[in-house]
């Protein structure tokens, strides 16, 4: 059975009105439904994810920062929401979401979490809209209980993974992949294991190609047990903040061409919905909608 985290359902929403399209957390959940695409007991709820956990990624010296909601002006700004307690519990759900959904990736060979892909959070540092690390959490998760010897994170958002990329610079049982918006937020890149800058404007074409001529050769030399999948639909054309030009149909193949190799090479893989923000909700829960219908089509 695929197994979705639905933070949406029990976690603290954000104020209404803010810029962060928050609307297709409640709205891809019911068109999965509508669909007949899942039931509901293919979503699960997590608790409030164990603080040692976040301590495994993360420094101390931010965790008490973030949790005392003692971070100055600029670093708000920074991160891009309003502080609030409300915000820190959601975003301690959200992770445990994503290694709950490990584990049940184990199990079923794939997962999802609705939210989660908070790949702009730094060891030290909340970004873009993005407080802890979800992916980086579960996947040192895995690591250190055993679980998973050799870790791929494939980020396909349009924004690099600079926090997931900082996280893990040091560690050889994660890789990391970004395929991005070469001019795109971030404007200070970090260092992934391997990054793809794409240039302005890069249509179906060029961008399936370039996926089809790295993702494999990386699985044969990389040799992971466990995939994280970012799949941000912010490489839409329609998007507000991406540079990108996909269409629907070519973010529906990026998708299925993933999630093809993950069953052929046998592994595990976790999804993340990650952004998204055309002008046009019913854009954004359509191509999000895909990745499920995908890996629904595929997987299970």
């Amino acid at each position: 059975m695929l197994k979705i985290a639905n933070h949406f359902l029990y976690a603290h929403p954000l104020p209404k009105g803010h810029r962060f399209p928050m609307e297709k957390y409640e709205l891809l959940p019911l068109q999965l439904l509508h669909e007949g695409i899942v039931e509901p007991a293919n979503f699960f709820k997590p608790s409030i994810i164990t603080v040692k956990h976040i301590l495994a990624v993360h420094t101390e010296e931010y965790w008490l920062k973030l949790k005392s909601l003692n971070l100055s002006k600029h670093e708000i700004r920074v991160m891009g929401f309003p502080l609030s307690e409300q915000l820190i519990e959601r975003e301690m759900i959200i992770a445990q979401g994503t290694i709950d959904a490990s584990l049940f990736a184990l199990e079923n060979g794939c997962a999802m979490n609705i939210a989660g892909g908070t790949h702009h959070a730094f060891s030290d540092k909340s970004e873009g809209f993005c407080l802890l690390n979800d992916q980086a959490i579960a996947a040192q998760f895995l690591i250190d209980h055993n679980l998973s010897n050799k870790i791929l994170i494939i980020d396909l958002d349009v924004h690099q993974g600079n926090g997931t990329a900082e996280i893990f610079k040091d560690n050889n049982q994660v890789f990391t992949f970004s395929m991005h918006g070469g001019t795109n937020y971030p404007f200070k890149k970090e260092i992934s294991d391997l990054d793809v800058p794409l240039k302005n404007g890069s249509n179906d074409f060029e961008y399936l190609s370039l996926l089809q001529y790295h993702l494999p050769k990386l699985i044969d030399e990389v040799q992971p047990d466990f995939i994280f999948y970012q799949s941000g639909v912010d490489i839409l054309e329609t998007d507000k903040l991406g540079k990108l030009a996909l269409t629907i149909s070519g973010c529906k193949k990026r998708d299925e061409y993933v999630f093809q190799l993950c069953k052929s090479n046998n592994l595990p893989v976790v999804c993340c919905m990650g952004g998204g923000y055309s002008k046009e909700i019913k854009h954004i829960v359509n191509a999000h909608a895909n990745t499920y219908r995908m890996a629904s089509d595929i997987l299970f």
